[in-house]
């Protein structure tokens, strides 16, 4: 009998785990506001691709550039940690947005989704 127990528990696969960390929902405008993306299984960090979206109040979904560059954060690799920045523009202020986070890490897809509202 545990053998079997022993033998079944070796099979059982842990699920990626994924995290967001930010810091606050009301980020300032023209301001770097950084945030960290995590990708772990079993507590170890696992190759995943990263998509990052802003969703706009009405349902626009718009790209988020990486850094500096005007390069989007769509199915970009990574390994276990992805960190980088928005700097929400004065035109935001006021406005709840959505930063959507979406990690695949194999074939399981995990979304993150973040509430913020700018302010000046």
């Amino acid at each position: 009998m545990a053998l079997v127990a022993a033998l079944l528990s070796a099979l059982v696969v842990a699920s990626p785990q994924v995290t967001l960390t930010a810091p606050g929902h009301t980020p300032k405008i023209n301001v770097h506001w950084n945030y960290v993306v995590r990708a772990t299984e079993g507590g170890k960090p696992v190759p995943a691709r990263i998509t990052a979206q802003i969703v706009d109040p009405i349902g626009g979904v718009h790209p988020v550039e990486f850094g500096k560059n005007t390069k989007n954060i769509t199915n970009w690799p990574f390994q276990g940690v992805f960190r980088d920045y928005i700097v929400w523009p004065p035109s935001s202020r006021g406005v709840p947005l959505t930063l959507r986070i979406v990690v695949r890490v194999g074939a399981v897809r995990k979304t993150l989704t973040y509430v913020v509202t700018p302010h000046a």
